[in-house]
């Protein structure tokens, strides 16, 4: 699934395709592809309604439109992208659930091959994102501030960095790589962590997702630039998808991979102890 810097990268890629363009016909392809309002709502509402702004809040892109706001969550397998009807069409087409066609002749395409991406169209972005943590690049994430949302917080370290409402958009990805780099094992429970630890997390965080954006994101699986090619992230990791491989931090171990909370997890058990 796309984190922060995959969807940060696609929102980046589309601002110039898609700010103050006009929607003049949407057709929804599969109608469960749009969460709310009805399928039929949602295409006659957009009709007329301009790009203002394009943004990211945690894993959803969110349109700043004349009336509403539209956010896209791309889940596994979604894609957003520019196409014109004339070009030749691209593998992607073969799975486009809704496709938003643009009054300067081109189309912003959202294909999603396993149907589970999700486009909602609100009067206020709170509908969809309220409930979402911090955003972990902000000048209001301090440590301070990261310390006070950590206190009293219970459970494994690791699931708490993939709970969305503690801090948005971290995955599995950047949640391992962010460990690795504190040298806190995954499986710590969040109220052993002494303050030196915390304070390195924080800044782990920080530095996994920064070079995530400068990489332009990880084409591990399914994820790609809107303009179709390979973000470079995956090149970098450290540990996230090393498994077997030698530690690049020459301590002698190999980089582990376990289930935690039913999910692939990554780590040195020599470096994070």
């Amino acid at each position: 699934m796309p984190e922060l810097p995959e969807v940060e990268t696609i929102v980046r890629g589309l601002r110039k395709d898609v700010i103050a363009r006009t929607f003049t016909h949407i057709d929804v392809r599969w109608a469960r592809e749009v969460a709310t309002p009805s399928s039929e709502t949602f295409a006659s509402r957009l009709v007329g309604q301009t790009v203002a702004r394009l943004d990211r809040r945690g894993k959803y892109v969110v349109f700043t439109l004349t009336h509403d706001f539209m956010l896209a969550h791309l889940k596994m397998t979604g894609r957003l992208y520019i196409a014109s009807p004339a070009k030749r069409a691209v593998d992607e087409d073969r799975w486009i659930r809704v496709a938003f066609h643009m009054d300067n002749g081109q189309e912003l395409r959202f294909s999603d091959a396993r149907k589970f991406g999700r486009v909602y169209l609100v009067s206020y972005v709170d509908e969809v994102v309220g409930k979402l943590g911090p955003e972990p690049l902000t000048e209001s994430f301090t440590l301070e501030a990261f310390r006070s949302h950590m206190a009293r917080r219970k459970g494994v370290i690791k699931q708490l960095l993939l709970n969305q409402e503690f801090v948005a958009g971290i995955g599995n990805i950047y949640a391992d790589e962010a460990l690795w780099l504190a040298k806190i094992d995954p499986r710590r429970k969040v109220d052993t962590l002494k303050p030196m630890e915390v304070a390195n997390l924080y800044k782990s965080i920080r530095i996994v997702l920064r070079k995530g954006i400068d990489f332009e994101g990880a084409s591990i699986n399914w994820y790609r630039k809107p303009d179709g090619s390979m973000g470079e992230s995956q090149n970098y990791f450290k540990a996230y998808g090393r498994e077997g491989e030698r530690c690049v931090n020459d301590c002698g171990s190999v980089i582990h991979k376990m289930r935690l909370g039913q999910r692939g997890t990554h780590f040195c058990p020599s470096c994070q102890k």
